[in-house]
C-alpha cells in the first residue's frame, strides 16, 4: 500500500471517523485495504456535502440518446427555483419541478436514469464517473426531499443532509457467465434510498471503485424478504434482485449473533419499503401516463445501442450479434434493463436463464469471394398497398445499373489485420459478454490495430490523422471497468490468441489515463465549436437588451395599455394600477369587444393611430425581437459555466499525464506542445466570452428593475412576451388600417 496515499487520505478524516474504521480493521470486518477505500468513501461523501450544498445551482455536461445518437445537453439542478431543465445551445428544451421527480436508478458505467411521476424515464449519461456521483447525490437530496415534505432554508434552499439511519458491512452476491462470488460492500440505509460502498472487488483486485450504487426506495415497487438460512437476505426492484450476506466476523461467530443482524436489516428496509409506498403516490395535479408523447418528445427516445452502433457502422445488429437467439427480429420489450456493469453491483436477474457461450454467428453462406455491401435501411411498402400504388405497375429489372461502380462505393471494408484472427463461433470472450456485443459492432467499423490505439491518442486533430469524434465517444463508453482490468491484467497468454474485442480492452487497460485522454481529445475538439456557437448569441441578448433600455416609444405603447386598463377597470369597479407585468401583454388580443374579431390590442392601435400615430412604429426600434427568442440567458450562462469546468479538466488532465520524466518520446513532447498552445489558445477565448456573458447578465438585470419584473425571471420569458406582442400589434394595425 502507499503510505503517501494512506496518510493523506486519513488525514482529511476526523478522529471519530478514523476510530470507528480501526475497529473493524481490528475486528477483522476489512482488511487494511480495505480500510482505505472507506476512508476514500468517507473523504468523497464530505466533499459532496461542502460543495454541492453550499451552492444552490448546478450545471453538468450529459449525454441524451435521441435519434440514434448521443446529443449532448446541459443538465442544470436549481435550487433556487427547485426545477431541473435541460438545456440545448443554450435553449431551455424542458424543464422539470422537482415535485415530478420520483427516483434516479443507477445504471451500467456513466449512465443513471431519473424517474418522475406521470412521465417516461429519463436516460442520460454522464461525461464522468464523479459527475455522475454528484448527480445522483443531488437527485437523492431532491427525492428524500419529496418524499419527506422537508425543506432546509439554511442551505441555500437545498435540502437538508440526510442522516444515515442504519449502515453496517454486507457481502453483495455478483454472478458473471463465468463465476459467482461474494464481493463485500459498506451499505447504508437513508430514508429513501440504499447506497452500497465496494470496498474490495474480490479475488485479487486492490482498486476498488469509491462510486456508490443506489438503490432506490421511493419507487415504490421495493421488497425485501428473508433467504434460506440465517445469513442471507434479498432486495428486489423492478428489474433485479441483490442477494446479501450477513459476513461472519470477531463479533459476529455465533449464529443467533448474525439471525440478529439478518432480521434488522429486514426489518428496518421493509419499513421504509413501506414508507415509501405511501409517499411514491401520484402527486396532485401531475399527469397520468397517459399523457400525450408531445409532452416529453425530448425525454423519452429508449436507448438502444445495438441500434446505435449499427447505424453508425453500416453493419445490421442482427447479422454481427454477439449471442445471438437465432429467432428473427427479435424485439425487446418496452423497459427492458439495460446490462449491468461490472463496475457496479451485478445483481441476480428475477428470471435467469443459463450463459450461452460468446459467438459471433456467420449472417449467410457466402462465398469468399463475394463482396459484401453495406444494407439501405429503406421502409418498405406494406404488401397490401402494392397493387394500388406506382410500384405495382414498376419492374426494377427493366432498369440497367452499374453494379460495378456499386459495389466500389458501397462495399464493406475487410479488416485485413484480423482477417487470419477470424474467432471460431465459440471461442471464449472474457469480457462481459452483453458489453461485448455491443463492442464488436462498433469494432466492425474500427479500422485501428489494437497496437495502434495508444498513439492515435497523441494526435489532437482528426485532420492530422487522430481519432473521430464518433471513434471517441464510442471508446469512451466502453471504458473497463475496474473488474475488467483485473481480469485482463491477470491475462497471461499471448494478445493473439484472444477475441478481436479481448485484444481492444486488454490494449485499453494498459494505456494509462485513458479515460482522462478521451475526456481531454473530445473536449478539445468540442470547446471551440460551442464558444462559436455561443458568441452570437450572448451578443444578440446583449443587443436586445440595449434596444430594450433606450426604446422610448415602447415605454410610451406601455403608457397607452395602461392608461386603457385603467379606464376599464375603473368603470368595471376595481382599482387602478400603478404598473403591468408584460406578461400581460400577451392578454391583449384575448379580450374581446362587442364585434368577435374586436380586441383590446384593436383599441390600441386606434387610440395610437388617433394621438400619436408615429408610436405604432415602435418596433423599429427592437428589431432584435423580430423572431421568438430561442436561447435563454439561463441556459447561455450555464453553458458558459460547464465550458470554464471543461477547460479546467483539460488543465488538470495536462497535469496528469504529462511526462514524469526527461526522456519523453517526440510523440510526447510534441503532443504536449500542442496541449500547451491550445488551452492558453482557448483560456483566452473563454475569458472573453465570459466578459460578455457578465455584460449580458448586468443588462438583463436592469432591464428587469427597468420594468418591475422578479430578477428570477428568464430573458426567454420576457423577450417571448415582447416578441410576441410586437408581431399581434402589426397584425392589428393591418386589419385596422383596411
Amino acid at each position: 500500500m502507499d503510505n503517501t496515499r494512506t496518510q493523506d487520505t486519513f488525514s482529511q478524516l476526523n478522529q471519530e471517523k478514523i476510530l470507528k474504521i480501526m475497529n473493524m480493521v481490528k475486528n477483522k470486518e476489512v482488511s487494511i485495504e480495505g480500510a482505505l477505500h472507506l476512508a476514500q468513501k468517507e473523504v468523497y461523501a464530505e466533499k459532496d456535502s461542502q460543495d454541492l450544498l453550499t451552492g444552490s445551482q448546478f450545471n453538468f455536461s450529459i449525454y441524451k440518446y435521441k435519434h440514434y445518437r448521443w446529443q449532448k445537453r446541459i443538465l442544470q439542478i436549481d435550487f433556487n427555483t427547485k426545477t431541473i431543465f435541460n438545456i440545448e445551445k443554450g435553449t431551455i428544451k424542458k424543464q422539470f419541478p422537482f415535485s415530478q421527480v420520483k427516483a434516479c436508478d443507477d445504471t451500467e458505467r456513466r449512465r443513471f436514469s431519473i424517474v418522475f411521476h406521470g412521465r417516461q424515464d429519463y436516460e442520460l449519461e454522464a461525461v464522468s464517473l464523479d459527475d455522475k456521483r454528484k448527480i445522483t447525490y443531488l437527485l437523492s437530496r431532491v427525492i428524500w426531499s419529496n418524499s419527506y415534505k422537508r425543506r432546509a432554508e439554511s442551505c441555500s434552499g437545498a435540502p437538508a443532509e440526510c442522516d444515515v439511519i442504519h449502515e453496517g458491512l454486507l457481502d453483495l452476491r455478483q454472478k458473471t457467465s463465468a463465476s459467482t462470488e461474494w464481493v463485500k460492500y459498506l451499505v447504508q440505509l437513508r430514508e429513501g434510498e440504499l447506497t452500497l460502498y465496494c470496498i474490495s472487488l474480490g479475488g485479487k483486485n486492490k482498486t476498488a471503485d469509491p462510486v456508490p450504487n443506489t438503490i432506490n426506495l421511493s419507487g415504490g415497487n421495493v421488497s425485501v424478504s428473508k433467504e434460506n438460512g440465517c445469513s442471507t437476505f434479498s432486495v428486489q426492484t423492478k428489474e433485479h434482485n441483490y442477494l446479501f450476506r450477513i459476513p461472519f466476523t470477531v463479533q459476529n461467530t455465533r449464529t443467533e449473533n448474525v439471525s440478529k443482524l439478518q432480521n434488522e436489516w429486514v426489518s428496518l428496509i421493509e419499513r421504509y419499503c413501506q414508507l415509501s409506498k405511501g409517499a411514491s403516490l401520484p402527486q396532485e395535479g401531475s399527469q397520468e401516463c397517459t399523457s400525450s408523447e408531445a409532452d416529453y418528445e425530448d425525454f423519452t427516445v429508449p436507448f438502444n445501442e445495438e441500434k446505435e452502433e449499427a447505424f453508425h457502422s453500416g453493419v445490421s445488429s442482427t447479422t454481427t450479434g454477439l449471442n445471438k437467439p437465432s429467432s428473427p427480429q427479435t424485439k425487446p420489450e418496452e423497459g427492458e434493463a439495460a446490462p449491468a456493469s461490472p463496475s457496479l453491483p451485478l445483481p441476480i436477474s428475477k428470471a435467469e436463464a443459463p450463459p450461452a457461450p460468446p459467438a459471433f454467428p456467420q449472417p449467410c453462406s457466402l462465398s469468399p469471394s463475394t463482396k459484401r455491401t453495406k444494407a439501405f435501411h429503406w421502409d418498405v411498402v406494406p404488401w397490401d398497398k402494392i397493387q394500388k400504388s406506382v410500384w405495382g405497375s414498376c419492374d426494377p429489372c427493366k432498369k440497367k445499373i452499374d453494379v460495378s461502380r456499386l459495389c466500389d462505393q458501397f462495399q464493406i471494408q475487410d479488416m485485413a489485420v484480423f482477417s487470419v484472427n477470424e474467432p471460431s463461433v465459440n471461442q471464449h470472450i472474457m469480457l462481459d459478454r452483453k458489453v461485448a456485443h455491443n463492442f464488436n459492432i462498433f469494432l466492425k467499423s474500427f479500422h485501428i490495430k489494437p497496437s495502434e490505439l495508444k498513439e492515435k491518442l497523441y494526435i489532437i486533430h482528426e485532420e492530422s490523422g487522430g481519432l473521430t469524434d464518433e471513434q471517441i465517444t464510442a471508446l469512451r463508453r466502453y471504458m473497463p471497468t475496474a473488474k475488467d482490468t483485473e481480469r485482463y491484467q491477470s491475462f497471461k497468454g499471448s494478445p493473439s490468441e484472444l477475441h478481436v474485442v479481448d485484444q481492444f480492452m486488454l490494449e485499453m487497460c494498459k494505456i494509462p489515463h485513458l479515460g482522462q485522454r478521451l475526456d481531454l481529445l473530445l473536449t478539445l475538439r468540442e470547446l471551440p465549436a460551442s464558444m462559436r456557437d455561443l458568441e452570437p448569441l450572448i451578443n444578440q441578448k446583449i443587443q436586445a437588451s440595449k434596444q430594450l433600455q433606450s426604446s422610448q416609444k415602447f415605454v410610451a405603447v406601455l403608457e397607452y395599455i395602461l392608461a386603457i386598463g385603467n379606464h376599464l377597470n375603473e368603470k368595471a369597479g376595481k382599482e387602478k394600477a400603478k404598473g403591468f407585468r408584460l406578461s400581460s401583454l400577451t392578454k391583449l388580443p384575448l379580450l374581446r369587444g362587442k364585434e368577435r374579431t374586436f380586441t383590446l390590442l384593436h383599441a390600441l392601435v386606434e387610440q395610437i393611430s388617433l394621438h400619436e400615430p408615429d408610436l405604432a412604429t415602435f418596433s423599429q426600434e427592437l428589431t432584435e425581437f423580430e423572431a421568438a427568442p430561442d436561447a435563454s440567458m439561463k441556459g447561455l450562462s450555464a453553458e458558459v459555466d460547464v465550458l470554464k469546468k471543461e477547460l479546467e479538466n483539460v488543465i488538470q488532465c495536462r497535469r496528469l499525464i504529462k511526462p514524469k520524466t526527461i526522456k519523453a518520446t517526440p510523440q510526447e513532447s510534441q503532443f504536449c506542445k500542442e496541449l500547451k498552445d491550445l488551452i492558453q489558445k482557448y483560456e483566452g477565448e473563454l475569458s472573453q466570452l465570459s466578459k460578455r456573458c457578465d455584460e449580458m447578465k448586468k443588462l438583463y438585470s436592469n432591464i428587469l428593475v427597468k420594468f418591475g419584473e422578479p430578477q428570477d425571471l428568464d430573458s426567454q420569458e420576457l423577450f417571448g412576451w415582447i416578441s410576441s406582442f410586437i408581431s399581434e400589434f402589426r397584425k392589428a394595425c393591418a386589419e385596422v388600417m383596411t
